[in-house]
């Protein structure tokens, strides 16, 4: 099948028959938004102030961590009273949930708490979490409405290449798949080969995955011989990790979908926080009636108005068994107003984590800023790495990039060129540049990870110039 030509939105099989239209592409039917969709945005605010206070309370009587750190800021729950007096109480962070490990943020007996999950810990004690029943529904609904919302519909099959287990994403989306009405693969993460004959033979709709394991799903298509653009898959609902507007036209170009972000954190709940709506693809809404999102300055942790870019910090606004205040996720945004959700306001997409920012000689370096370089340049594919080494008393950086298989030596050197002196004028830092064989760098079956910084233990790194 031709790949330039098919609509998204007119699915096409393999064999030519054109299928009826998902109506995908357009907005969800006005009896299929929920009650917390079709709010005003005054009937919005209203939630909010009357579900602040009670969840400010909740947290101060039933979580020591939350008692002491607002008596010591010198507030109590009852001086919120207007939404703008959350600034006055303290911010929560990743370092509370370990030092409290492994339940003293739980606001609820363990005997109410029906799931816990849990972060990986690889960087330190995991961070752990807990759902009562209430929370799990929530959940569920809050996944369904994103569901909906890029595209998904009542009797689609959804297949879901998160991982399950105590990561959030697999079984967060699941439970959000069968709440909207679809149909579930639990295909969770790896066994890639396996993936592609599960979608080539039970014909889902919608795809669940990090983008940058949907890059290596797209690669085992091809490898096998078949044209992405020819499957079921309509929509892909993308999260997990920071990617790009190049990364999205790459992704749609190669498989024929609409791509939308989805957002989330264990912490705040998981998936399911905010979500991109596939009519308008220009940001995901906030889930506001759930999750009350401000942007502070990540220096002066002062509120920044919105439009302007910082870090995101969330309020829980109707968790039981875990309620966060004022959290810091060290994703860097901005707050925009709604458009297709107009109630609830947009997140642009995270541009990266005030925690993988990379400081090389004094200018800030963000692994989102070099891939969209990278997207630039054709005979390159979007599988890359950046590896940091020390030379004398400097930092140094190499961008390890996979050839695409049909660029020959030639183009290669080409690209090579078009990198560094791209990273040089768009990101103001010199870079030796590495290009790799196809299938060299190591894939992603769940979030990827850029960064190998080799500093510490004094490597050098080999770098092409």
């Amino acid at each position: 099948m031709s790949g330039g030509a098919t609509d998204p939105g007119t699915p096409v099989d393999p064999g030519g028959e054109v299928r009826a239209p998902a109506r995908l592409g357009e907005a969800p039917p006005v009896e299929l938004l929920d009650a917390g969709e079709r709010m005003t945005a005054e009937e919005l605010r209203a939630h909010q102030l009357k579900h602040l206070r009670a969840t400010l309370r909740h947290a101060y009587d039933n979580v020591e961590l939350y008692r002491r750190k607002f008596d010591a800021a010198g507030v109590t729950p009852e001086d919120c009273r207007a939404l703008a007096d959350l600034a006055r109480f303290p911010f929560t962070t990743k370092a509370d949930l370990r030092d409290t490990y492994p339940f003293g943020m739980f606001a609820v007996p363990k005997e109410k708490v029906r799931r816990i999950h849990a972060s990986s810990g690889t960087t330190g004690l995991p961070t752990v979490v807990g759902y009562t029943e209430h929370d799990l529904d929530v959940w569920a609904d809050v996944v369904a409405r994103s569901i909906r919302a890029a595209g998904g519909r009542p009797g689609h099959t959804v297949h879901i290449a998160y991982g399950y287990g105590l990561f959030t994403g697999g079984l967060g989306a699941h439970a959000g798949a069968e709440r909207a009405g679809c149909t579930v693969i639990p295909a969770s993460g790896g066994m890639t080969a396996r993936q592609v004959r599960l979608i080539q033979d039970l014909r889902p709709e919608v795809i669940m995955i990090t983008p940058s394991y949907l890059l290596t799903l797209l690669d085992e298509f091809e490898r096998q011989g078949i044209d992405p653009r020819g499957t079921s898959l309509r929509v892909g609902i993308l999260g997990a990790e920071p990617w790009t507007e190049e990364m999205r036209a790459e992704i749609e170009r190669r498989m024929g979908l609409h791509a939308v972000d989805i957002y989330g954190l264990s912490e705040v709940m998981g998936p399911g926080v905010a979500q991109e709506c596939v009519e308008t693809k220009d940001g995901l809404h906030i889930w506001e009636d759930h999750f009350y999102p401000e942007v502070v300055d990540p220096l002066t942790d002062e509120v920044l108005p919105d439009g302007e870019g910082g870090e995101l910090v969330f309020t829980s606004l109707t968790k039981e068994a875990l309620p966060v205040i004022r959290y810091r996720t060290r994703d860097l945004t901005r707050l925009l107003p709604g458009t297709a959700r107009p109630a609830f306001r947009r997140m642009a997409k995270v541009t990266g984590r005030s925690d993988d920012m990379i400081i090389l000689r004094g200018v800030n370096v963000f692994p989102t800023q070099i891939e969209e370089i990278l997207l630039r340049v054709p005979a390159v594919a979007p599988h890359f790495q950046l590896r940091l080494s020390r030379r004398g008393r400097l930092d140094h950086m190499t961008v390890r990039v996979e050839a695409r298989p049909d660029a020959g030596p030639g183009q290669r050197e080409e690209a090579v060129g078009a990198i560094v002196r791209g990273v040089k004028d768009g990101v103001g830092v010199s870079v030796d540049v590495e290009v790799v064989d196809p299938y060299t760098l190591e894939r992603s079956v769940g979030k990827i990870r850029r960064i190998e910084d080799l500093r510490e233990s004094g490597g050098e790194g080999q770098g092409v110039s």
